[in-house]
């Protein structure tokens, strides 16, 4: 699907469809979502620009993320894109960025791409430029994954309150339910890492697109807008740190929770262990009078059953209080 943004009488006008080629090139930017061929071929000959295949668009090698072509620059990155949904993921998007257009190839919508498209018609000034186009909606990149990292954050916080919480009333709360909150903590947090992985990805990304169009001498890029790609700069730098606070203290909450099911674990073990230690002695005795000789004077003994019951029960409760001795139990 193809959208374009353009400038009418003061007021931003959007339109759906492929439009007529001087339509295209008075567009300031034109949004290509999951394109068809035709769609990209119309973009291609009103604007005399090679658009990105997707294929392309997955290559990894710089080069073939972040090029100059005459006074056009490619730049691509992955973003991410369906965490309200939870259905959250990475997309590689690309902008082309002329003089006199910014073309946008994606085939996933995140978020801040449609709280844009929503500005842009609130505010046409957003539309002055096809650089400021781009940089503004970096901007509202930055803020969303700003808003994501506060969540998460926030999610990360009651993960672990719950788990700690769970561990320290461990004693009066069921087996069954200690283990539900415990299973809950460890989805939230692998959740918490992933998001925040794809999050780190996609500044990483906005990052590299910043220094190669800050280094790049450019038309494209027009000098009053150089200010504002310094200052997303910082933003950017600051929610990489951000982020990576926030992926060590994930890490930190996971191996902590897996340390109190180790716990819990070797408790449970430790008393099968003493439970077996335990019924060795009486097994023996159980075993020495289960055998079938001929000669056995307890056998005729009145008192024998009783007995070998007593020796049982004493040779069972004798590692049990030296386990208790040593602190073991």
């Amino acid at each position: 699907m193809m959208t374009i943004y353009t400038v009418l009488e003061g007021r931003a006008v959007r339109r759906e469809g492929i439009p007529e080629p001087a339509a295209l090139r008075a567009a300031v930017w034109i949004d290509l979502l999951s394109p068809t061929p035709e769609e990209e071929q119309a973009v291609q000959a009103a604007l005399d620009l090679e658009i990105p295949t997707r294929e392309e668009m997955q290559e990894i090698e710089s080069s073939s993320r972040l090029y100059k072509e005459g006074e056009a620059l490619f730049l691509t990155a992955n973003f991410l894109y369906g965490v309200d949904e939870g259905e959250y993921g990475s997309t590689a998007i690309s902008f082309v960025l002329a003089e006199s257009n910014l073309v946008t190839v994606r085939y996933a919508t995140p978020k801040a791409f449609t709280l844009f498209a929503n500005r842009v018609l609130r505010a046409p000034a957003l539309l002055a430029s096809p650089d400021s186009v781009m940089i503004h909606l970096f901007e509202q990149v930055v803020d969303r994954l700003a808003d994501v990292l506060e969540r998460i954050g926030a999610d990360m916080d009651r993960a672990s309150k719950a788990a700690f919480r769970n561990a320290n009333s461990a004693q009066r709360v069921k087996v069954k339910a200690r283990d539900a909150v415990l299973k809950d903590v460890l989805i939230a947090l692998g959740q918490v890492g992933e998001v925040t992985s794809r999050a780190n990805e996609t500044l990483l990304g906005l990052s590299r697109i910043l220094t190669f169009v800050g280094a790049e001498k450019s038309s494209a890029v027009r000098k009053e807008n150089r200010v504002g790609i310094k200052t997303l700069m910082r933003d950017v730098r600051s929610l990489i740190e951000h982020a990576g606070f926030q992926n060590n203290k994930a890490n930190f909450l996971l191996d902590a929770v897996l340390g109190i099911i180790n716990i819990d674990q070797n408790g449970i073990i430790k008393t099968f262990t003493v439970a077996s230690v335990a019924l060795m002695p009486p097994t023996l005795v159980a075993s020495i009078y289960g055998m079938n000789f001929a000669e056995m004077p307890e056998l005729k003994l009145a008192f024998g059953y009783p007995l070998a019951l007593l020796i049982m029960i004493i040779s069972a409760l004798l590692p049990v209080f030296y386990f208790k001795r040593k602190g073991w139990l």
